[in-house]
């Protein structure tokens, strides 16, 4: 029997969903949550995880076989590595990854793995302690790097760096966490900001095609695909021991080949960072609806998926913040 394939109104398929299960966060990075901001979700209104559990279920039922943990910071999630197995033994889920600020992660390393956890996106935006203060809001360098260090410790692989290149704040760096993830094995994603809520649009934005050709010049560098569901686009070492992706949605849209939407932990479904079609799974749910109804509202929901974002034509468009929606 051939494994479903759901696909949107412009023939993309959508096998890859990105799951948030907690908007808040530790930290208050420049780029995202404001200092101050005190609007998250009740926690009333989060899904629990019998409604995620039947929720990606059915999601996986139609095609979905790719799912990432997000949040704000997944790992405040109480017992996140429980929740993380239901998923992970879902029938149809092929793959189980997680982004995470790696604040918490010495702790939690072991447990995600041993859940089914696969792969792991840490957000590590400079390695200077200094830096880190500045765009994370708080020292926390220390934890990162112990918590990464446990997670390569109990085999996580590939580990990818996910570094905002922020125009005069880290942008200077960039040569120097090449050669750190060079010597330690990390995959590297350089990340263009987005202009989403006053956080995103007040970002020191930086066209990162120069960077990429700079780069692909000194360090002997060649197009390569890498493993994953994201629309990053690598360069890499011919011996294939490291690999730089870039992740352009101002510079080089990748909305063609868009195969994700995102779920926020009220349970309401975006189906694209840059616009604000969205569908709330989370009444449905909480009324009782059969597994028919449910997987026809995840239909509906996918044929509200739009062409492609507007950051470029109307950067004003989108209110929320990037923890709002979901990684």
């Amino acid at each position: 029997m051939n494994a479903p394939v759901l696909t949107d109104q412009f023939g993309r398929r959508i096998d890859y969903l990105r799951l948030s299960v907690t908007d808040r966060c530790d930290l208050r990075c420049s780029y995202c949550i404001p200092e101050g901001f005190t609007g998250f979700e009740e926690p009333g209104h989060w899904l629990n995880f019998d409604e995620i559990e039947r929720l990606i279920g059915a999601f996986a039922r139609l095609g979905v076989s790719r799912i990432r943990l997000t949040g704000g910071e997944p790992l405040l999630r109480r017992d996140i590595a429980g929740l993380a197995g239901r998923i992970a033994a879902l029938p149809g889920i092929e793959d189980l990854s997680l982004s995470t600020n790696a604040t918490q992660l010495e702790r939690h390393a072991h447990a995600l793995k041993a859940a089914g956890v696969t792969r792991l996106n840490v957000s590590l935006n400079s390695l200077q302690q200094a830096r880190v203060e500045k765009i994370n809001g708080r020292d926390v360098l220390a934890k990162v790097m112990a918590g990464l260090a446990v997670a390569q410790d109990v085999g996580f692989a590939p580990i990818k760096l996910n570094m905002v290149a922020l125009a005069g704040t880290n942008d200077d760096e960039i040569d120097e966490m090449v050669a750190f993830c060079m010597q330690r094995g990390f995959v590297l994603r350089l990340i263009e900001a987005m202009p989403m809520g006053d956080t995103g649009r007040n970002a020191e934005y930086l066209d990162l095609q120069p960077v990429k050709e700079r780069l692909r010049k000194e360090f002997n560098l060649v197009e390569t695909v890498l493993h994953g569901a994201g629309p990053a686009r690598y360069l890499g070492t011919a011996d294939g021991r490291f690999n730089v992706g870039f992740i352009t949605p101002i510079s080089q849209h990748f909305c063609q080949t868009c195969n994700r939407i995102r779920i926020a932990v009220d349970g309401t479904a975006y189906m694209c960072l840059g616009q604000d079609e969205k569908f709330e799974f989370r009444p449905l749910l909480r009324s009782g609806c059969s597994d028919a109804e449910l997987d026809e509202a995840i239909l509906e929901a996918i044929n509200l998926k739009p062409e492609r974002h507007e950051f470029n034509e109307a950067p004003q468009k989108v209110l929320r913040f990037m923890s709002m929606t979901g990684g």
